[in-house]
C-alpha cells in the first residue's frame, strides 16, 4: 500500500525569534551553533559556508568562528572535497551512550503516573517498531477497575489509534516505508488506503483520535502523539476509556482526554502542541 501525507511543517524558527524567550536566559553563542547543528541535520550532502551563511541570515564572520569550533569539537567535519560542512557521528554517538527509547520511557513514567491517577484509567505509551506498534510502556489505574494492554505486546499499525496517529505524524519518506514494512498481526481489521487517508486527515485536523475500540468492545481509545521538534510523533500516549456504571462518579471522558493531552504536551519536544 502506498500513499503520501504531508510533509512535517518545516524547521523550528531560531531559538531567539520567539517572541515569548526570556531574555534574561539568552545566549546567543550556543543558539547560533544550535541552529547550525539543527540546519545541518536537514542536509545530507552538506552546505557550503556561503551557503549556511545565506540560510541562517547571519554575517560571514561569526559563522566562520562558530562553525570552525564545531569543527574543533568534532560535532560537525568538512567534506572529503574541503568546502562543505556537513554532521559528524558525535551526536549519534553521545545518543547512543544513553539508548533514546530508554530515556523516552524514564521520562513517560513518571507523567503516565499522574496521568493515570487524576483520570482514573490506565495509559500506554506505544512506538513503531518493525512494521507494527511496540508498547513501550504501561500504567494502570490506581482505582483498581480499568483495561490494560500489557508492555511489550506488539499492536496494528493499520487497525489501533496508535498506529493511525504514528501515521499520521509521519513525514511522506517515513510514511511509505511504514506501510511498506507492516505486516498484518493476528486478528487484525482490514482498511482500505480511502479509510485510512481520511481517518489520518482528522486526526490532523483534531491532534489526536478518539473512537470506538477495533479491538474490544466497550474501550474507547483516546490517543496523542508524542511529538519531536520536527512536528512527526516519537511516540503516541493512549487511554483505553471505560466508563464505570455503577455509582462511584470519576472524571468524564472530556476530562480524561484533557488529562493526556496535557501529559503528552508535557513529553512533546515541539514549542506546544496545537490541538484544539
Amino acid at each position: 500500500m502506498q500513499a503520501s501525507t504531508p510533509k512535517p511543517r518545516g524547521r523550528r524558527p531560531k531559538a531567539d525569534a520567539s517572541p515569548d524567550s526570556d531574555d534574561r536566559y539568552r545566549a546567543p553563542a550556543l543558539d547560533k551553533g544550535l541552529d547550525i547543528l539543527e540546519l545541518l541535520a536537514t542536509q545530507p550532502l552538506g552546505l557550503t559556508r556561503a551557503e549556511i551563511v545565506k540560510e541562517m541570515d547571519r554575517s560571514a564572520s561569526e559563522i566562520y568562528r562558530m562553525l570552525e569550533r564545531l569543527v574543533a569539537r568534532q560535532y560537525v567535519m568538512r567534506t572529503p572535497s574541503g568546502d562543505r560542512y556537513a554532521l559528524s557521528l558525535k551526536l549519534f554517538a553521545l545518543a547512543h551512550m544513553h539508548p533514546p527509547l530508554s530515556r523516552l520511557i524514564n521520562q513517560a513514567l513518571p507523567i503516565m503516573d499522574e496521568f493515570t491517577r487524576k483520570a482514573e484509567q490506565s495509559c500506554h505509551m506505544g512506538v513503531y517498531d518493525r512494521g507494527n506498534v511496540l508498547i513501550s510502556a504501561q500504567v494502570n489505574s490506581p482505582s483498581g477497575w480499568s483495561f490494560a494492554v500489557q508492555r511489550g505486546a506488539r499492536v496494528g499499525l493499520l487497525d489501533t489509534a496508535s498506529g493511525h496517529l504514528l501515521l499520521a505524524y509521519a513525514d511522506e519518506g517515513r510514511f511509505n516505508r511504514m506501510l511498506a514494512e507492516h505486516t498484518p498481526l493476528d486478528g487484525e481489521v482490514p482498511i482500505t488506503l480511502e479509510q485510512l487517508q481520511a481517518t489520518l486527515a482528522g486526526i490532523r485536523a483534531t491532534g489526536y483520535l478518539e473512537r470506538e475500540s477495533a479491538q474490544t468492545l466497550g474501550v474507547v481509545d483516546i490517543s496523542f502523539p508524542i511529538l519531536g521538534p520536527d512536528n512527526t510523533a516519537l511516540a503516541t500516549l493512549t487511554c483505553p476509556y471505560i466508563r464505570r456504571i455503577d455509582r462511584h462518579v470519576g472524571p468524564d471522558m472530556a476530562q480524561v482526554r484533557e488529562y493526556l493531552r496535557e501529559a503528552a504536551a508535557a513529553l512533546s519536544l515541539t514549542q506546544g502542541m496545537s490541538t484544539p
